[in-house]
């Protein structure tokens, strides 16, 4: 069944929330879009409404935090980390308060609505602040898993999510170590590397790649920070080919993190696939990816093609 991750996120938290009174959420209008409204109205005093004014919730999340509490501020992403990122950078980060910064409709979700609201640059900002923790889970298991673990281990942490019901990726039983990347299927040619919304187009690429004779690796790379650097290392020795995907800028993301590592360990061709640095088109989000290429056959042209000119 396709879920989206901010619901899962939502019905985890609830029912993690009702049995630990120390969790609290705070929202910017945002109950509608992060699907907070069962959370509102059932647990009232464990929820705060600041209005659309994301730089105060991250600074009234943080005070709360101060008491205390484990608080999860959500908002819509792009301003979650943009319009806050001083409030995120010196509230939550520098005082390592206990605040879980949660963004939903990440990346394209509102494609439509153009620039402004686009988030492509979350991930690349923030994974350079010391000490936040960075999660851009795949699918409802891996959400739900997740906001477990924020729940349960302190410090600040950012997790993003897109709007749209996904692929399940995972089994229900699956189990999730952050730092460390989930390896979907082997291969010997080249190494996939996802993260969130396009894991499941990069597993189904590899399937489409098998066909032709081109055995891809898929890692899921849901833990930007901390990041899993033996994996990519052990890929780029064992495959000697790296392609990251990602909804996101091609400039400082998860493209930018592999390629970090590659450079000062084991350096071999990379190549990024993602938004370009420049004009992004507006549409509905499937619509969007398509135009990109960040579908499972767009994936695969792509990989070809590329191939084709590094031999």
């Amino acid at each position: 069944m396709n879920t989206p991750c901010r619901k899962a996120f939502t019905e985890k938290l609830l029912e993690l929330a009702q049995k630990d009174k120390t969790i609290m959420a705070v929202a910017t209008d945002s109950r509608g879009s992060v699907t907070l409204n069962d959370f509102a109205q059932l647990l009232p005093e464990q929820f705060v409404e600041v209005g659309i004014a994301e730089q105060n919730a991250v600074g009234i999340g943080s005070g709360i935090a101060s008491c205390g509490k484990t608080v999860f501020v959500c908002s819509p992403s792009p301003f979650l980390s943009g319009r806050s990122y001083e409030q995120v950078k010196i509230d939550a980060v520098y005082n390592q308060r206990n605040v879980k910064l949660v963004g939903v409709s990440g990346g394209v979700s509102y494609g439509t609505l153009g620039f402004s609201h686009h988030s492509l640059q979350d991930i690349s900002v923030l994974r350079t602040l010391p000490g936040l923790t960075v999660l851009v889970p795949c699918d409802a298991v891996q959400t739900k898993a997740l906001t477990c673990y924020m729940a349960e281990t302190e410090g600040p942490m950012y997790m993003r999510m897109g709007r749209n019901a996904v692929e399940q990726v995972y089994s229900e039983n699956e189990t999730f170590t952050v730092g460390k990347a989930k390896q979907l299927c082997d291969g010997t040619d080249l190494t996939l590397l996802a993260m969130g919304e396009l894991v499941w187009p990069c597993k189904e690429a590899a399937r489409l790649l098998a066909r032709e004779g081109i055995y891809a690796r898929v890692l899921d790379m849901f833990s930007i920070k901390p990041f899993d650097t033996e994996a990519v290392v052990n890929a780029a020795k064992e495959t000697r080919r790296l392609v990251t995907v990602e909804e996101h800028s091609i400039l400082g993301g998860l493209g930018g993190a592999v390629c970090e590592v590659t450079a000062q360990h084991y350096p071999v061709p990379v190549k990024v696939i993602g938004a370009p640095d420049g004009h992004i088109v507006a549409g509905e989000s499937p619509e969007v990816f398509q135009y990109y290429g960040w579908t499972p056959q767009g994936i695969t042209d792509k990989v070809k093609d590329w191939i084709s000119k590094i031999h």
